[in-house]
């Protein structure tokens, strides 16, 4: 049977809760605080449970808490405060040193048996959890440290460092014909249709893990093969329509092959992510052959640029509270960040009207 420890000075009190407890638990029974310290140094961790007194004489039952909060055992025993008192600050107060639920005097049998019954019930299902949480940061790490260990791997293997020059090589194709066609704009009509260019290659932390999680072997060809964003670039343009002419030329191109177009400036996200995603292959010319690559590029605003890097940072937060709240507002913002950019456009081409 489970084990409990009464602390009551009123041997009234402490006959009553073992009458009611009895066929359920074993019962151990304390006067006062001294002889409670007494036990739950005996017991511990076998306790299932502690019904204390507040008010005893010797040592009263709030130095009996502290003592247990001190030591750490209020986190392992819960504590059921049994009072006659009803004062809301004495409650908070018990519940701020770790108290789990409070049974009030005169007992009812029925609300002493439920109260128990569910105290340590919760307080079993929140070890379980917290055994549990504590078991995946294990795994997780065990699992970082795996990647770690591949990511040494494929940065020491040959063929991988290979197939990173050729992403790199392919970043600074599509940089060189968009940074041609940004040229060309500025002589012809004395603007540039992107503000700037930012590139960035996948690490190979972020390469193994991808990998794994789609279920994918980590090799070179298979990376190769299933992997569309191991180069990305991210383009800057200031007005909308800057996008869809900038994107348009470029994959007009005729050796740059279209192999997905995502269009989430006409179709935004639920959240209010706008951007538009190109997936094309790119030749890249070697020493001794020529050969496509995937590159991933994205087209964007500075306005919706701006909203995608805060909204990252914002999701990747920790403990935040109202989160329905915060995308609501988030999706408010990029709303209005798509209503100004249309407005900025409007006025650029009334300005262009005019000259």
């Amino acid at each position: 049977m489970q084990k409990i420890l009464v602390v009551d000075d009123a041997e009234l009190n402490r006959e009553l809760l073992w009458e009611m407890l009895k066929d359920e638990y074993e019962i151990e029974m304390a006067e006062n605080g001294d002889e409670a310290l007494s036990l739950l140094g005996r017991y511990g961790c076998d306790l299932t449970a502690v019904l204390l007194d507040l008010q005893m004489p010797k040592k009263d039952g709030f130095s009996v808490i502290i003592e247990m909060k001190s030591s750490g055992l209020i986190k392992k025993v819960p504590v059921l405060v049994i009072s006659g008192e009803y004062d809301v600050e004495v409650e908070n107060q018990c519940f701020q040193l770790g108290v789990s639920d409070f049974i009030h005097k005169p007992f009812v049998g029925s609300i002493v048996k439920n109260r128990v019954k569910n105290t340590i019930d919760l307080f079993e299902c929140k070890n379980q959890l917290e055994l549990k949480v504590i078991e995946q940061e294990e795994t997780l790490r065990e699992q970082d440290q795996i990647i770690r260990i591949q990511e040494e791997k494929l940065r020491e293997a040959k063929e991988f460092n290979r197939l990173m020059m050729e992403y790199r090589s392919a970043i600074m194709e599509v940089e060189t014909r968009l940074k041609v066609l940004n040229g060309e704009f500025s002589q012809e009509y004395n603007r540039n249709p992107f503000e700037s260019i930012k590139s960035r290659l996948k690490s190979p932390a972020s390469i193994y893990e991808k990998m794994g999680r789609r279920g994918f072997p980590v090799t070179v060809e298979s990376i190769r093969e299933n992997l569309t964003d191991v180069a990305g670039l991210r383009v800057i343009c200031s007005f909308p329509d800057d996008i869809y002419r900038l994107a348009d030329l470029f994959i007009r191109q005729d050796d740059i092959i279209l192999i997905r177009r995502k269009d989430y400036i006409s179709n935004p996200k639920p959240n209010g992510y706008r951007s538009l995603h190109l997936i094309v292959d790119v030749p890249i010319f070697l020493s001794h052959e020529k050969k496509y690559m995937k590159v991933e590029v994205q087209f964007r605003t500075i306005a919706m640029d701006f909203w995608a890097s805060l909204e990252h940072k914002l999701k990747y937060k920790k403990d935040v509270d109202n989160t329905d709240e915060i995308e609501k507002l988030l999706k408010t913002c990029a709303d209005s960040i798509e209503e100004l950019d249309y407005q900025m456009q409007e006025i650029r081409n009334k300005i262009d009207r005019e000259k």
